[in-house]
């Protein structure tokens, strides 16, 4: 019984290896894109738009690197510590200027959620009145 569970969270654990690989794998591939093609957008972006492309079509499903993202993700809190601490450098930014631009950054994520909010409810409603009018020209297709 010990020995299953053991197996079973080592199985997990190379699993999970092995998907951020993956994900390192299209990362390296936006890299060399990048490089390659002078493109001016960072090369883990380009990995990034990849994946996401090979995820949308169904290249690569969800399954190959669901773990390893969820694992990753578990741990980035812990990337943004270094810069957080970083700024005690500079003491100008707990400053007037440093609190105006704090203003600015939380404005700007305010307004930018609100834009967001806006855009996902104007698409929603669009998508619904596209049903309604396919569903009502499905009903009008049949009674003719």
């Amino acid at each position: 019984m010990f020995l299953r569970e053991e197996q079973l969270f080592l199985m997990k654990g190379i699993r999970i290896i092995l998907q951020i690989t993956i994900l390192y794998v299209f990362s390296i591939v936006g890299e060399a894109l990048h490089h390659f093609l002078h493109i001016p957008i960072p090369g883990s972006i380009i990995g990034l738009i990849l994946l996401i492309i090979c995820l949308s079509y169904k290249i690569v499903p969800v399954k190959i690197v669901e773990d390893g993202a969820s694992f990753l993700l578990s741990f980035l809190p812990l990337l943004f510590i270094p810069s957080m601490v970083g700024i005690i450098n500079y003491p100008s930014l707990f400053s007037i200027s440093g609190g105006i631009l704090f203003l600015i950054v939380v404005m700007s994520t305010i307004i930018t959620m609100i834009a967001a909010g806006v855009a996902s409810q104007f698409i929603e409603t669009k998508t619904k009145k596209r049903k309604k009018r396919k569903e009502c020209n499905k009903h009008l297709s049949r009674s003719v």
